[in-house]
């Protein structure tokens, strides 16, 4: 599902276009856009489309410039992306009030993730691993590091669970966004391809067989209208932040 990674263009002029910085002088006439109006236009296009719609030529044309005119505002594609991991990282949901306690804030942490890549489902297309870092980037960072912070644990023990809390994020998104993709290209529902192949099994597997699962799955099929991924990253959440919670009693004990 990956096909782009962050951090890999020139270094010098993203750090400078994230964090608002000059860069090299032009000559010529001045600029009609702002690069802010090239990364929203990007944001756009890749929402509507997916990641391999953008382009320096559809987002130049999206804007009505030239995509020589678009190299002004940003030098590639490579930090063009960058600034638009950047951005959508900004943005806050309406109930993003400051909760009280650790376990409460790594909750909306965990929440505004999942909301963030439901709206953007692009974002899970670009591999993370060198993050962009510009200052709304940073400002998730901070926000989850503070989240923990005077709980009795060590630094690279914060490290180590606000990425646990990350990777469960993205396995979770990456899990619903998966299942939406192949239903759209399959045309057919997770319902009706489990019906299909309940009919062809019928005869294959038996409960003598596979006792468990043929018991849990009639348990779920009795109890559910279908996958549902939003109770299902809930549920998962609330289990990692159990553990979460033992490690910082035990850790506190010790």
């Amino acid at each position: 599902m990956v096909t782009e990674f962050s951090g890999g263009g020139d270094l010098r002029r993203s750090i400078d276009l994230l964090w608002g910085l000059p860069g090299p002088a032009r000559r010529g006439p001045k600029p009609s856009r702002t690069v802010d109006e090239v990364v929203q236009a990007a944001i756009v296009l890749a929402d509507a489309e997916g990641l391999t719609a953008i382009s320096i030529r559809r987002v130049a044309e999206s804007l009505g410039l030239s995509p020589m005119a678009l190299y002004t505002y940003v030098p590639s594609k490579a930090e063009l992306l960058d600034l638009m991991l950047d951005r959508v990282a900004a943005e806050r949901e309406d109930t993003d009030a400051a909760p009280d306690g650790w376990r409460a804030k790594l909750e909306q942490v965990a929440r505004s993730g999942w909301d963030r890549a439901r709206r953007h489902p692009w974002i899970m297309q670009v591999s993370a691993h060198r993050p962009p870092l510009g200052p709304n980037v940073l400002a998730r960072v901070e926000e989850t590091l503070q989240a923990i912070d005077g709980l009795g644990l060590d630094e690279l023990e914060m490290d180590r669970l606000t990425a646990l809390v990350g990777d469960y994020v993205r396995g979770s998104i990456r899990a619903a966004l998966e299942a939406r993709e192949v239903e759209q290209q399959s045309g057919i529902t997770d319902e009706q391809w489990w019906a299909l192949n309940g009919v062809l099994l019928k005869d294959l597997v038996s409960a003598r067989d596979y006792p468990t699962t043929v018991r849990v799955g009639a348990a779920y099929k009795a109890a559910s209208k279908g996958p549902d991924h939003a109770r299902n990253f809930e549920f998962g959440l609330q289990r990692v932040l159990d553990g979460i919670e033992v490690f910082i009693q035990r850790r506190n004990s010790a």
